[in-house]
């Protein structure tokens, strides 16, 4: 499976190498399993996305978190780093390829007790959390973004963050639809419609980050839920 808005940043080349190569590398097994997915082209959170939630959590230091996609375990390694000593991640992932390889990561990084891993469809798994989150990472099928939007802020404690990741398509989401290839209109469609509702909510607080393929993140600032 290639990565491909891993090419696909929303920014002008020279910066995103920039970004990428002027910012420290990671260390240890975080590393590894970034340049793991590089190589192979596994679909993980570019270098500039990564360095930005790694700042993120050590300046929330959440206690619980909440992950949609797992891929191979780089983002959920990663934001663990950062987790309070009584803190747990918990992340949903429906492919068991994925799955089987996150499962051994955390394993050799000794977070099998910090790490829940769920295998199936966030669809079905959502309703049936019942924690309050701090932090809540949604990189997943992007044409489910709008229908996951209203169980991730029922889960999200006030006060928390959700971070959506690939939101821009390439740049393509401005484009009128009848330019975009069939098969992924119904992505181009929805993200359009997770802009729209997201951006003119007057009850959160929320921001675009030219990131990767960009970030999408809301502030949950009351109770009610008008998504």
């Amino acid at each position: 499976m290639l990565n491909e808005m891993m090419h696909r940043p929303v920014v002008m080349e020279s910066i995103v190498q920039f970004m990428r190569e002027g910012q420290l590398p990671f260390e240890g097994q975080v590393a590894e399993i970034e340049a793991y997915a590089n190589e192979r082209g596994i679909p993980v959170i570019p270098h500039e996305t990564a360095k930005f939630i790694d700042f993120l959590c050590a300046s929330l230091q959440p206690q619980r978190i909440l992950e949609i996609g797992t891929a191979i375990g780089f983002s959920a390694s990663l934001m663990a780093q950062h987790l309070r000593n009584d803190g747990h991640l918990t992340t949903i992932d429906r492919y068991p390829d994925m799955y089987e390889r996150a499962k051994e990561n955390f394993a050799k990084q000794g977070l099998n007790n910090r790490i829940e891993l769920l295998e199936g469809d966030a669809a079905d798994l959502l309703p049936q959390l019942d924690e309050a989150y701090d932090l809540i990472f949604m990189d997943s099928a992007k044409a489910k973004y709008i229908e996951f939007l209203p169980e991730c802020m029922r889960l999200l404690r006030l006060g928390g963050i959700l971070i959506i990741d690939d939101v821009f398509q390439g740049g393509t989401i401005l484009h009128d639809e009848k330019k975009i290839p069939k098969r992924v209109r119904k992505i181009h469609r929805k993200l359009n419609e997770l802009h729209q509702v997201v951006l003119t909510s007057k009850e959160h607080r929320s921001c675009l980050i030219p990131l990767g393929d960009g970030l999408l993140m809301i502030r949950k600032e009351s109770d009610k839920i008008d998504f």
